[in-house]
């Protein structure tokens, strides 16, 4: 397919609806079951689907999304995308979070909400493109832990947290993955 800055992403396709994926217009979503990869199953069908491919595992437990991008510059400047990726990631939890929580990263792709680890992104692009090569696609994947597991009590996880043991409600953090693809778009316009 066709290229698209990593500042201005071009979304095209339709939209399949489910409960639990809400995108805006112009991203094709796909929603995989629980013991799947949402960042596995993007980067493999990024060529095929192109930029606004968005893939979401439905669990309990993660929130687990990707996406893919089109860019029309080397790698070496669109990995740059990344942080407009986790720029947005911030703000849609931000947008669902209760007040007075602080979202932060921790260098280079870690998440902290409410002083807590809570996840993190990453991002992929074909194997063997080169440094000054356009890549054809990029994929960024977000996981964000939604509830603390069962053998948090025993101290396990210190430094870690979950969005539910943060505040969050059950339709909140089902909102995450639609709000962090609104807010994508509005990070690359």
């Amino acid at each position: 397919g066709g290229n698209a800055n990593p500042r201005k992403a071009v979304y095209r396709g339709d939209m399949e609806h489910s409960s639990k994926l809400d995108l805006p217009p112009g991203y094709s979503g796909t929603s995989l079951p629980a013991g799947d990869s949402a960042f596995a199953h993007a980067c493999a069908i990024a060529s095929e689907r192109g930029a606004g491919a968005f893939v979401a595992v439905q669990r309990h437990d993660l929130v687990d999304f990707a996406v893919v991008l089109e860019p029309e510059e080397p790698l070496a400047s669109a990995r740059r995308g990344f942080f407009a990726c986790m720029h947005a990631l911030a703000e849609a939890i931000a947008a669902h979070c209760p007040p007075e929580r602080d979202v932060v990263f921790r260098w280079p792709d870690s998440v902290i909400f409410d002083a807590g680890l809570v996840g993190g992104g990453r991002l992929a692009w074909p194997q063997g493109c080169g440094e000054d090569e356009v890549p054809q696609w990029l994929v960024f994947g977000a996981t964000l832990r939604a509830v603390d597991p069962a053998d948090a009590d025993t101290g396990a996880y210190p430094d870690s947290t979950s969005l539910a043991g943060s505040g969050f409600e059950p339709h909140q953090i089902e909102a995450v993955a639609g709000s962090f693809a609104r807010h994508l778009m509005l990070a690359f316009d």
